[in-house]
């Protein structure tokens, strides 16, 4: 296998997002934090926990991450399962007490946390006995259950492909090699461009000790079908068997990232829609449990096919002449910790449709890409960028609420506040025929004006929040509490996924949130 270029030429290693911890704490009484965080990621094929010490400092009124150590990691766990598809809840639980026990540390030592839950984990029966195991530490936890999309671009910002792009000023493109899928996300300035996910991983075969196949996923025996062999469990393959295998899952992954138009063949593989006619990316990383062998970091075996993908895919990758880069983190790339923080300050500039639109609780924020700058605002340009930004968090079937992330420039005239609230109103149309509430965050202060707009002007009936002052991105999520009446201000509470090294989120955060009268 060719060179691995290191992670640490030219990529940020410091960084992260600001948070505060609960609302007992005030701006004011303290100026450094620490907070003890842990992140729990429950895939189809493993699951593992990592805990974190964060520290912030107070910067004026605001507070920002200084430091994250990690103070324990454990090992990794194969996810058990009761049957094909329903995981066995009890021995992860017996699992996940041992974890704690061992990183000499009780629930109630626990500031705030994440519980990422992929594949065949966020199945409803699977994603409601996971989340008992956490039932008393609820409140404490950002819950994410990521689709393919999400999936595809966590592991991008954690095994640090987003950040690289940016401080490189590259086109990175970051392939996660799991157990039953492969994800694909290429990305610049930071941000991830396009993505795509696909059936190949190391586990569509799972063997026992004695090479005999335990199981097949659906794929396997469409890779076994185009290698011209049928398998059942209990089928011993040979090793050219294994080797055809991974040859060819390799090259339908190959033809995924390399070519604009796809075979029939890879394109009825793909879980979401094609990379489509792509520029050559100018680096390569590798994230997920088969980048421990394309690194050379582990040689172990787990009863899969994870060597020879590994071998197969990296060899396609050299002959490409796309230089490989080493990631921050590769099978821990989705999550490392996550923060809370809270800000409660009072203002003039929100507009609450009644009192009893709020609280709300846990709602993701999607950050769609608005030039506001302009003078004339399209609203179908901005509904747009709305469903893109839905469909890039897995969250345009609309059954979710989600807070729009508004960067606003510019004057606040009719015809431009009514573009953009008739844009938003029209991008956001299946969340809002659930009943979900119109939630509106601005980093400036046209909260009011906006809210009052969309109730007003364009009558719409949705309950609806539109607060300011607050600067907001992908994988945040806010709670909005009840209207304090004293000040007629709300208490808001942003819970944001942190990422190992993530320099893109350097960020401050000032908030002003009061109720409009």
């Amino acid at each position: 296998m060719g060179d691995v270029e290191p992670f640490s030429d030219c990529a940020a290693t410091t960084g992260g997002r600001v948070f505060f911890s609960n609302t007992q704490r005030s701006l004011m009484e303290e100026d450094v934090i620490e907070l003890t965080s842990v992140g729990v990621d429950i895939g189809s094929s493993t699951s593992h926990l990592a805990f974190s010490t964060i520290t912030l400092e107070r910067l004026d009124s605001r507070y920002v991450i200084v430091e994250r150590e990690v103070v324990h990691e454990s090992e990794i766990m194969l996810t058990p399962y009761l049957d094909a598809t329903t995981i066995d809840a009890e021995r992860l639980g017996i699992f996940i007490d041992r974890v704690f026990k061992t990183a000499g540390m009780c629930r109630d030592d626990i500031d705030t946390g994440a519980l990422i839950l992929t594949g065949v984990a966020v199945r409803r029966q699977n994603a409601r006995a996971v989340g008992e195991l956490f039932s008393d530490q609820a409140g404490k936890f950002v819950a994410v259950s990521a689709g393919d999309a999400l999936e595809t671009v966590m592991a991008a910002f954690g095994g640090g492909a987003a950040s690289r792009s940016e401080a490189c000023r590259q086109t990175v493109m970051n392939l996660d090699i799991g157990g039953g899928t492969s994800k694909i996300a290429v990305c610049r300035f930071g941000e991830v461009v396009a993505l795509t996910a696909i059936d190949v991983g190391a586990r569509l075969f799972v063997f026992t000790g004695d090479g005999t196949i335990d199981r097949i996923e659906d794929a396997g025996h469409v890779f076994a079908r185009e290698c011209g062999f049928a398998v059942s469990a209990g089928d011993t393959l040979t090793d050219v068997h294994m080797q055809s295998l991974a040859g060819r899952m390799a090259d339908r992954l190959f033809e995924a990232i390399s070519q604009p138009i796809l075979s029939p063949e890879t394109e009825s593989l793909l879980r979401i829609d094609p990379l489509g006619a792509l520029d050559k990316p100018d680096v390569v990383t590798f994230s997920g449990g088969v980048s421990e062998f394309i690194y050379g970091n582990s040689d172990a075996t787990f009863g899969d096919l994870g060597p020879l993908l590994a071998r197969e895919i990296r060899n396609r990758v050299d002959a490409w002449g796309v230089p490989v880069a080493a990631s921050r983190e590769t099978i821990r790339a989705t999550v490392i910790g996550a923060s809370q923080y809270t800000v409660q300050v009072s203002g003039s500039t929100i507009y609450l449709s009644a009192d009893d639109v709020v609280p709300v609780r846990n709602i993701a924020v999607i950050s769609p890409i608005i030039d506001t700058q302009t003078d004339d605002l399209s609203a179908a340009a901005i509904a747009d960028a709305i469903t893109v930004a839905l469909r890039k968090m897995d969250l345009h079937a609309g059954n979710l609420p989600v807070a729009v992330c508004l960067k606003w420039a510019g004057s606040a005239t009719y015809d431009r506040l009514d573009a953009l609230g008739s844009g938003i109103v029209s991008g956001l149309k299946n969340i809002l025929a659930q009943g979900h509430p119109l939630v509106l965050v601005a980093d400036s202060d046209i909260g009011g004006l906006l809210g009052i707009h969309c109730r007003e002007e364009l009558r719409l009936e949705s309950p609806i929040i539109s607060i300011d002052g607050i600067e907001l991105k992908d994988f945040d999520y806010i709670d909005i509490g009840d209207l304090l009446k004293q000040t007629g201000a709300v208490p808001v509470v942003i819970k944001s996924l942190v990422f190992p090294g993530d320099g893109d989120s350097d960020r401050l955060m000032s908030a002003g949130a009061g109720r409009d009268r």
